[in-house]
């Protein structure tokens, strides 16, 4: 994995970001394809956390940047913008049907039984040639991606915003339309529910029996990953710090982190850049900003 990042991906300042709003809603082009490329990885991992997988998040993340787009004239500077767009998000995939687990929704108690009775020895060699230790890394950030769906849509929102973006109570509260003493308490006890069956049920993060190297066959025969297609292994991984850089401020997490190191940061795919970037030269869009 690469963990420089590309320049044209680097955070800006809030007053930076709005300089670029104002240009941008004037009509200047590279100012906004400037905007897009300042959130879309911020966009793109908060989809793939609500919606646990790369496919469907690509999908999210270019409707979510097209919505920003398109809206882009009613921001009034009131938050910052990074606020502004995660409120977009927020809402767009607290709502969005079109995933996978929309269709075939999860709980813990599914997953732990899988984990507990699952015939994983009577499953064949299905590895393909592929290094058992790779599948099994691809496995492990499946799987605790894949458990954040055990969560209903508002859990999992407070999580994610909690515990990978670590966004200030007050900000987070005001995007999900709740108080901040309510969203620490509701992140409280998300997090002691996760860090609880991480500790049951996972030998990788807790003490528990399941072991992804032991898995990976019986992964591979349900679908969970895809031998020729390691969406985890080949994405490029960015720095950490990078994420935290979308916020205003900081508060500190509990003693409960080291369990969610999991939640590693990607860059969005190069798929989606070169979409938003063929709606933004497209005569659709130029008929909208016209408008």
């Amino acid at each position: 994995m690469n963990n420089n990042m590309n320049p044209n991906r680097n955070q800006k300042t809030n007053q930076e970001l709005q300089a670029l709003v104002e240009n941008a809603t004037a009509g200047d082009k590279k100012a906004l394809e400037t905007l897009v490329a300042s959130v879309q990885d911020i966009v793109f991992n908060l989809s793939l956390r609500m919606l646990g997988t790369f496919a469907d998040a690509e999908d999210a993340t270019q409707d979510i940047l097209l919505k920003m787009i398109t809206h882009l004239s009613s921001f009034r500077g009131d938050s910052a913008f990074t606020t502004w767009v995660f409120r977009i998000a927020v809402n767009h995939l607290k709502n969005y049907k079109k995933h996978m687990f929309a269709r075939h929704p999860l709980n813990f108690e599914f997953y732990g039984n899988d984990i507990e009775h699952a015939k994983i020895q009577d499953v064949p060699d299905l590895t393909q040639n592929v290094e058992r230790n790779i599948l099994a890394e691809e496995l492990k950030l499946s799987c605790t991606n894949v458990m954040l769906q055990c969560l209903d849509v508002e859990s999992r929102c407070i999580f994610i915003l909690g515990t990978m973006f670590q966004i200030d109570s007050r900000i987070a509260a005001d995007i999900l339309e709740m108080t901040p003493e309510a969203y620490r308490q509701r992140l409280c006890r998300i997090r002691k529910k996760m860090a609880d069956f991480l500790g049951q049920y996972c030998g990788e993060y807790g003490n528990g029996r399941c072991r992804c190297r032991e898995r990976v066959n019986y992964a591979i025969q349900s679908h969970r990953i895809n031998p020729l297609q390691l969406d985890y292994m080949t994405a490029t991984e960015i720095p950490l710090q990078t994420m935290m850089d979308v916020k205003n401020a900081m508060e500190d997490i509990d003693d409960l982190s080291q369990d969610f190191s999991f939640c590693k940061p990607y860059q969005s795919p190069e798929r989606t850049r070169q979409l938003i970037q063929k709606f933004l030269d497209s005569t659709q869009f130029s008929i909208i900003q016209n408008a």
